[in-house]
């Protein structure tokens, strides 16, 4: 695949957006251009990582994405413009940047390390540095007026002003018996949280640990991935638990409903996100209720 020229209709094959494809990397995602859609047999296409130092245009404004290993994304706000991220991800900023703490609508209520999360606001002019504090790769989800998208807690790192945030239920949670104790698991959280943009295009930044894979399902189709390791969807994608037991431990066993493995199925239409870094689920003692979910005995 040749690099556009800056006068050619450039549409990146990772957002979406088109561009006139002038550069290195798409100006909304920070994705390079001047390389091949990378796709595998069963359909997964890699996201690649925002080269180091690429920039991101929003509104007025730009994020300039920073490393390799643990990147930075520092912006260059124009006085019209603001975005929100939570405390823990601060790093630096300039004295003119106006900082205040953010009331959020729609239920945020974070707890990290047992310490809760505040969320904050930075007004332009001038540069504010945001950082993961942890390996892996700065995602740029590129918002038109009125898109949305469900993200697994602990994945948000920044957000345009014009995004709103709002808190839905996962919907997908299990609970096991082991002797007299009895436990709930929520394996992507109790919750996700769903940003919608408002008032024009907004921008969107996500923390991915190991590499980014994502997938367009169509209408109907579905796929089995770990839980843990799912970042982002559509709004459109549904969800359910899938549980597989072993077929000879079904039938003899005394702990006949000790699952061997567990799964997220998602059903489209829409895209979905994965990482390749994931915890399986905790399966100590036999599943005794669950969520809406599929079952296969093998």
């Amino acid at each position: 695949m040749s690099t556009p020229t800056t006068t050619s209709s450039y549409t990146c094959p990772y957002c979406r957006n088109q561009s006139a494809g002038g550069g290195t990397a798409c100006d909304r995602c920070g994705a390079p251009i001047d390389i091949r859609l990378k796709v595998s047999d069963s359909g997964w296409v890699k996201q690649p990582a925002i080269k180091d130092m690429a920039r991101i245009r929003f509104n007025r404004s730009t994020a300039q994405i920073s490393g390799t290993q643990v990147p930075v994304a520092e912006m260059k706000l124009d006085a019209a413009d603001s975005l929100y991220f939570s405390h823990h991800v601060y790093l630096h900023s300039d004295p003119n940047v106006r900082l205040e703490a953010l009331k959020m609508g729609g239920g945020w209520n974070r707890v990290l390390a047992g310490m809760p999360l505040i969320m904050m606001q930075a007004s332009g002019p001038g540069h504010v540095a945001i950082s993961a504090d942890r390996p892996g790769e700065t995602l740029a989800i590129p918002l038109p007026a009125g898109h949305a998208v469900d993200v697994v807690e602990h994945r948000f790192l920044v957000a345009t002003t014009n995004v709103q945030y709002q808190w839905e239920r996962s919907g997908i949670w299990f609970t096991t018996q082991d002797g007299d104790d009895q436990e709930w698991h929520y394996p992507l959280g109790q919750m996700m949280d769903r940003f919608t943009a408002r008032d024009g295009h907004g921008l969107l930044l996500l923390h991915g640990p190991g590499n980014t894979f994502i997938r367009d399902l169509n209408h109907g189709q579905s796929i089995l991935v770990q839980p843990n390791a799912l970042i982002w969807k559509d709004p459109t994608v549904r969800m359910n638990l899938h549980v597989e037991y072993p077929r000879g431990q079904y039938w003899f066993s005394s702990a006949r409903w000790q699952a061997k493995s567990m799964w997220l199925r998602l059903t489209g239409p829409g895209r979905i996100a994965i990482q390749s870094v994931f915890e399986p689920p905790e399966m100590v003692g036999s599943i005794v209720n669950s969520s809406p979910s599929t079952t296969h005995y093998w």
